[in-house]
């Protein structure tokens, strides 16, 4: 039986050992015989030496854990950041001190700069998804055969070209507006198929008088590959300072109006081809 002083230097004894990186068999060794129960007791508080901790996979999802934690998140936050249960974010961290309650703008800050982040992720995802998604619909269409492109371009004239109307019976010629340049060359590719000489083609700007207007002459001919004696004066709308317009810029040319001479006759040809093409449904 030992007593308090020689209990207390053996337990200074194994403390100093086991700091010293001493396995329990070989503090025993090196002390003498005793029981486990009189080792552990002596080295209790003691914390074991590194080498004899078994690594653990979720080692470095911890401290992240706690390093968030200590940035002043809660449990559900660093759980959804780490894809771990709010459970052992507890058991992680609950020897950290509770951070102090966030102000109405801190958490307004952190709202915004997660939802920062979301995007940052996502719109590359989204980005690649819609990439994929129009390779494959592209792949779908293909080659158009002549056929093809008299139907989609007769569709294509009656939903944004001049049109004939019951009470007004003299218009009948083909005048294709718009400003997406390329469903302007794909009319152009329309009117070849149909039999247009490129000479019976006569084009026209129309575009605010703000805007840069040469700048938009020269962006169609180039888009048309036409004489530019074919383009007559564009048309320039007048400028509504009440109204907020969004096409503005470098990138703002108008819309590019088209007109066939003589056409009454293909006219009557796409009203034929786009009336066809409806009806078959």
């Amino acid at each position: 039986m030992r007593t308090k002083e020689e209990t207390k230097v053996l337990r200074e004894q194994a403390i100093e050992l086991r700091l010293a990186g001493r396995s329990l068999r070989e503090i025993k060794e090196i002390l003498g015989p005793m029981s486990n129960t009189t080792l552990h007791d002596a080295l209790k508080g003691t914390p074991p030496p590194d080498w004899t901790r078994r690594p653990n996979a979720k080692d470095d999802v911890r401290a992240q854990a706690r390093e968030l934690r200590a940035r002043g998140l809660a449990y559900h936050e660093i759980a959804a950041r780490l894809g771990v249960s709010k459970s052992s974010v507890s058991l992680w961290v609950r020897d950290l001190p509770v951070p102090e309650r966030l102000t109405y703008e801190q958490c307004r800050k952190r709202a915004a700069e997660g939802v920062q982040r979301y995007w940052e992720a996502e719109r590359a995802i989204r980005s690649e998804q819609r990439a994929a998604e129009r390779a494959s619909a592209t792949a779908e269409i293909g080659d158009l055969t002549d056929r093809e492109i008299l139907i989609a371009g007769a569709l294509a004239y009656w939903c944004e070209g001049s049109k004939t109307k019951t009470y007004r019976r003299s218009s009948d010629r083909v005048i294709f507006m718009n400003s997406d340049s390329g469903l302007i060359r794909f009319f152009l590719k329309f009117l070849t198929t149909a039999g247009v000489a490129p000479e019976d083609m006569v084009f026209r700007v129309c575009i605010h008088e703000t805007a840069d207007v040469e700048a938009a002459q020269r962006y169609w001919l180039a888009i048309t590959g036409a004489d530019p004696s074919q383009f007559r004066s564009p048309t320039l709308k007048r400028h509504i300072t009440k109204t907020v317009r969004q096409n503005v810029g470098d990138t703002y040319f108008g819309c590019l109006r088209v007109e066939v001479r003589q056409s009454g006759t293909l006219y009557r040809k796409i009203e034929a081809w786009a009336s066809a093409a409806m009806s078959a449904a």
